[in-house]
């Protein structure tokens, strides 16, 4: 409702008032104009309104006092307006509840009228399959809802006034506190607030790091092999090329990387999609090559919390703080809408992606930042991250058992951390893109071990079809069932 209350009798018939959060416009000048006179003119803007859904069913309309102090008429007239509306049935009034817009059907626009064009073409919805077996995504179910609501409870009442200002682009100094104690002591590594960045994802990290390392010259990223195809992209849309990097069962074989590269991406603790850790040898190596030529590793620790059948390695950033950018993320041991990562800058790339980030969006959302650092120093967020391991541990350990039943010709490879497997199939079996091609019939959604290529065009000829795994994705009361269909699936394959 307006707050303004001194119309003028001589003012053009106009009134804006809120409902329920929405403005609505009503003006009444042409229609006084047209000869109309004041309720007539009242009547049909408001019988309009309702017809062309500005005003939808429910909605409270303004006192008629206050509606008459907004139009500069006189009370009586609205009275008289709302009380012919009601009886026509576009309105509802009720003692002691005020006049709302009726629940009746809204009419068939008046003959001759065409109904209004949509502004925009509508997307044509994405099919969702019965069973989600994508990787890269954690059970959302998990979310601590409760411990987060407390944490935010708690932030909103302690933080103080000037957190809600613009602030660093480096993120909050909270958070930036809180993840300099927990990355050391979980993931070991060297850096301090001055030297970390909060961003909206990896995604945003990534772009930020390619355009510092354009400014400065370079010309092309060295990535692994198999990878995440929209990193690759991000690097493309910041100027820098691609170049794919061999990898084995020890990770990627850092002793070809190109020495026109500007930097490398890596995901060393475990390697995506593959599985793979990167060897003690060649984490040396990458740094030495990054030392001699002045350039930079980019270690992606995506999912470093989930660790099972072996000891947690420690993050490659500890080697060379001056030489690795750290990247870690919320989006697998929260959720992916948090959008919460963060970087550990070396000392010379911190100005330039700050800089970066002020004119991506300024700074990242201050309340989730806060959030964060609150369940962080609390210890909610260790005791999190333990649940969620020992669900997914129980979920991968299904998967596996139900794959040496049902198909024991399926090799499970990459499961000894992380949230999922890759299932490699033997040669002569069905080829990789008529799989994919029954698993949407079987509505099945998961990905080949192809798509992941950071080179265009299929897999040779001797590499054995794989599928990419997400065993995390699925709710709890689905999984077994998806499990079951992803069986029925490699029999027949």
């Amino acid at each position: 409702m307006s707050t303004s209350r001194t119309p003028s009798r001589t003012a053009a018939r106009t009134a804006s008032w809120t409902t329920f959060g929405g403005d609505l416009h009503l003006d009444l000048t042409e229609r006084r104009a047209a000869g109309a006179g004041l309720r007539a003119a009242l009547e049909d803007a408001l019988r309009e309104a309702v017809q062309d859904g500005r005003l939808a069913p429910g909605t409270r309309l303004p006192s008629s006092r206050a509606l008459g102090e907004d139009l500069g008429i006189a009370r009586n007239t609205v009275v008289e307006a709302y009380g012919q509306l009601t009886a026509e049935g576009w309105l509802s009034s009720r003692q002691g509840s005020g006049t709302t817009v009726a629940r009746r059907a809204v009419p068939e626009p008046p003959q001759g009228r065409r109904p209004a064009a949509p502004t925009a073409p509508t997307a044509p919805r994405r099919p969702t399959a019965r069973y989600d077996l994508m990787s890269g995504r954690p059970d959302l179910s998990l979310f601590p809802r409760t411990a987060w609501l407390a944490a935010a409870r708690r932030v909103l009442a302690t933080a103080p006034h000037e957190a809600l200002d613009y602030g660093s682009p480096l993120g909050r100094i909270e958070l930036r506190q809180a993840l300099t104690h927990y990355l050391a002591r979980v993931r070991g590594v060297r850096t301090d607030p001055d030297h970390l960045l909060v961003c909206t994802g990896v995604t945003q990290g990534l772009g930020l790091l390619c355009a510092a390392l354009r400014e400065r010259g370079a010309r092309t990223l060295a990535v692994e092999e198999y990878g995440l195809p929209p990193q690759h992209a991000i690097a493309r849309a910041a100027g820098l090329g691609t170049t794919p990097v061999p990898l084995d069962a020890d990770g990627a074989l850092v002793d070809r990387l190109d020495t026109r590269a500007g930097a490398v991406l890596l995901t060393p603790a475990h390697q995506y999609p593959t599985g793979a850790a990167l060897s003690a040898d060649r984490r040396a190596e990458a740094v030495r090559w990054a030392r001699e030529q002045d350039r930079y590793v980019i270690e992606d620790d995506y999912d470093g919390e989930f660790r099972y059948d072996r000891q947690p390695l420690g993050a490659m950033q500890a080697l060379d703080p001056e030489r690795v950018v750290y990247a870690g993320t919320a989006a697998k041991s929260l959720a992916p809408g948090l959008r919460l990562a963060w970087l550990a800058l070396p000392d010379a790339l911190v100005e330039p992606v700050a800089r970066l980030k002020a004119l991506a969006d300024t700074m990242s959302p201050v309340l989730d930042q806060l959030t964060l650092a609150e369940l962080i120093t609390s210890g909610t967020y260790d005791r999190h991250v333990r649940r969620c391991r020992l669900h997914y541990r129980r979920r991968r350990d299904h998967l596996v058992a139900a794959l040496a039943e049902h198909a024991p010709h399926v090799r499970v490879t990459g499961i000894a951390a992380g949230l999922h497997a890759v299932l490699q199939l033997p040669h002569g079996s069905t080829p990789e893109a008529e799989l994919l091609a029954r698993a949407q019939q079987a509505g099945l959604s998961l990905n080949g071990l192809g798509w992941h290529r950071a080179t265009d065009g299929p897999a040779t000829d001797e590499a054995p079809p794989a599928l990419v795994i997400g065993y995390a994705t699925p709710p709890e009361h689905a999984f077994p069932a998806a499990v079951g269909a992803l069986c029925e699936l490699l029999r027949g394959a």
